[in-house]
């Protein structure tokens, strides 16, 4: 569960002549944030699992593959250079297949390193369905399909999943009885997910004369609600309302993790307390490992490291935490627990300038691992 960030990205330059090869800079990305707050979130993958491409100004691919396996940059000639990531291969509609992405185009100076932020953002748009008990009684036998294009997409009365869509117009579509009845088209926009409650309170049978519309906008994402009723008999209406989103309403700990900061943001908010702080454990042994951490048969029970993808091992570019002694040290540690390394970990704590040469989270009292 992650915080939803703004739209634009950010790219940050610094010269570093001198380090580099004569007319090459250096190229590197981060997803800010790692990823976009939604309620459907046991359907976003693992960010190591993200597909990243980067390709030059002639469309030469770099490098594309798993966001984790990918290196922590390259060293590219001077030029311009497009930076993309989405969160899976979406080419037809489906449930549970929420498409979240980025893509920037960034000039790489000679002799200059360039980070390239993506903020994931939800790129498709869903349809969820909620059927009233009235219209299950009024259409037994009855077969809902959304349409979009020339494809048609099953909705089952017991379904429970989201739709997905491309941006774009999508119909709902009523076959019953031997024919189809259009019950009302919706034009979605990206980030996009409208929940229809359809009911049926005057019996079966009956045709879509009027409906009785409400929308509701969640500020977590764009979630518009709709009331349709089959025959109604209403004159129709609109109304708005807003409610916060994202998992964990009722759970204050939900609420903490869905604004936990990145390793990427984390120094920028050190000296702060009691928040939380999530990346992949990706070793330990801090202390002993020079500039890179100790990624296998870790010795030391009192600290680990994160960072903002599984492969990272430059100590510069991790997190180091402190495990106080008793129940997170005892859940945490690499040397009872090597198999941790790789897994995703939000932790609670207060972020330090430098522990281990590198910005610290101590004093750890909660985690979750993902």
């Amino acid at each position: 569960m992650w915080a939803l960030l703004p739209l634009v990205a950010a790219v940050c330059a610094c010269e570093d002549f001198g380090l580099k090869p004569a007319g090459q800079g250096e190229l590197r990305w981060i997803l800010e944030g790692e990823g976009p707050s939604t309620r459907a979130s046991a359907e976003i993958p693992d960010t190591n699992d993200f597909i990243l491409r980067v390709t030059d100004s002639q469309g030469k691919i770099l490098y594309d593959g798993a966001y984790g396996n990918s290196p922590e940059s390259l060293l590219v000639d001077a030029g311009s250079y497009t930076v993309s990531v989405r969160s899976i291969e979406f080419t037809t509609p489906g449930f549970a297949r929420p498409l979240y992405g980025d893509e920037q185009v960034v000039v790489v100076k000679a002799g200059a390193s360039v980070t390239v932020k993506l903020n994931c953002v939800l790129q498709n748009a869903g349809v969820r369905i909620h059927l009233a008990p009235d219209f299950l009684t009024s259409y037994p036998d009855g077969v809902l399909y959304l349409k979009a294009g020339d494809t048609r997409l099953m909705y089952g009365y017991s379904e429970k999943r989201i739709a997905y869509f491309n941006p774009g117009e999508v119909t709902l579509i009523l076959y019953n009885l031997g024919h189809d009845e259009v019950l009302l088209s919706r034009t979605l926009d990206a980030r996009t997910v409208l929940t229809l409650n359809i009911s049926a309170p005057h019996g079966g049978g009956g045709t879509a004369t009027s409906s009785t519309i409400s929308v509701a906008v969640d500020t977590a994402k764009i979630w518009n609600n709709e009331s349709y009723a089959i025959g109604g008999g209403g004159n129709g209406g609109s109304g708005g309302g807003s409610s916060s989103g994202g998992s964990g309403d009722d759970d204050d700990r939900g609420d903490e993790i869905d604004n936990a900061y990145s390793v990427a943001q984390a120094s920028s908010h050190a000296g702060e307390s009691g928040v939380w702080v999530f990346g992949y454990i990706v070793g330990g042994d801090l202390s002993t490992a020079g500039t890179t951490v100790k990624t296998s048969k870790v010795t030391k029970t009192t600290h680990l490291a994160i960072a903002s993808r599984s492969t990272v091992t430059a100590k510069t570019s991790c997190v180091a935490v402190e495990l106080p002694k008793g129940s997170v040290r005892d859940a945490l540690n690499l040397v009872d627990h090597p198999d941790l390394i790789g897994t995703r970990v939000y932790l609670k704590g207060n972020l330090v300038p430098s522990y281990f040469g590198t910005t610290g989270l101590k004093g750890v009292s909660d985690y979750v691992l993902k």
